[in-house]
């Protein structure tokens, strides 16, 4: 099985409607929507859940009252004020709380302890085009990496399970920890990208982080069209540095009516970006050879 990621290194830039398009194009095949801060892939696929998981990023302090003799040291040693009466009783605020623990250190009574925090869900789901993982995380949530660590791990214990022959990786934009957990031990990247200076600019940094991590890595200019000179700018970059360019796909309204109508370009229309799409994934399947 090869498990193909699809980056970006900025939001906006059509990788999830390439996703969607590969899912139509391989199908059947196995997805992990890993864009887990602003998951948009089950707008397109429509996934019927089979089973939803409840997600803990972090520890949060509390306090058992009936343990508690209201000496006050808890809350003079929280730094993050996250520790206050109410109606005469110790409450730590969760959106304060750092999970530091040091109140639970300190506390005299143990009547402290750390408890997970719920932010969010994860869910085992099937789709017209094959399982699908994905997730939603609470708004301000905090350790996207470490749940989409647990998206791809279980979309790729499915995919191997019923021995399908790939798995599309919808990645998070930009190079931080939730983009590392989505490229960790994939086989291959895709960088789809703009021809403007930001896309241009976040390529670039993305393409650094895959070659970091010594993952082959080949690159998709997405609305080509919209500034011929730095399209031929990114084609010359790519010359130059060996990030091959496997594809060109124009801009064209009819990417936007799909995604409106719920569905994959390539089954929404049958020619012109349509076209694009599917010598891109004839190219990139020359490449996984």
């Amino acid at each position: 099985m090869k498990t193909i990621t699809i980056v970006s290194g900025k939001g906006g830039t059509g990788k999830t409607s390439i996703v969607s398009s590969f899912a139509s194009l391989a199908s059947p095949t196995a997805l992990a929507d890993c864009d887990v801060d602003a998951a948009d892939l089950h707008l397109v696929l429509h996934p019927q859940i089979k089973k939803s998981n409840p997600f803990s990023g972090a520890k949060v302090a509390e306090i058992d009252m009936d343990k508690c003799l209201s000496c006050d040291l808890c809350r003079n040693l929280c730094r993050f004020d996250a520790i206050d009466i109410v109606n005469m009783s110790y409450k730590v605020d969760h959106i304060a709380c750092e999970g530091c623990g040091v109140c639970v250190w300190f506390c005299p009574e143990q009547a402290i302890e750390m408890v997970d925090e719920p932010s969010g869900e994860w869910y085992i789901s099937e789709t017209s085009y094959g399982p699908m993982v994905h997730a939603k995380l609470g708004i301000a949530a905090e350790n996207s990496g470490r749940l989409v660590t647990i998206v791809r791990n279980f979309a790729r214990g499915i995919a191997e399970t019923r021995d399908m022959e790939y798995m599309f990786v919808d990645g998070s934009p930009g190079i931080g920890c939730p983009v590392i957990a989505s490229i960790t031990g994939v086989d291959f990247a895709l960088i789809v990208t703009e021809p403007t200076l930001s896309g241009q600019h976040d390529m670039e940094r993305i393409s650094e982080l895959t070659a970091h991590f010594n993952i082959p890595t080949r690159v998709c200019i997405n609305k080509w069209d919209i500034n011929v000179e730095i399209t031929k700018k990114i084609e010359e970059w790519g010359e130059r540095t060996g990030n091959k360019i496997i594809g060109k796909v124009r801009f064209d309204n009819i990417v936007t009516e799909s995604m409106v109508q719920g569905l994959p370009v390539v089954e929404y229309s049958k020619n012109g970006v349509s076209e694009d799409i599917e010598l891109l994934w004839s190219n990139l399947q020359e490449e996984l050879k």
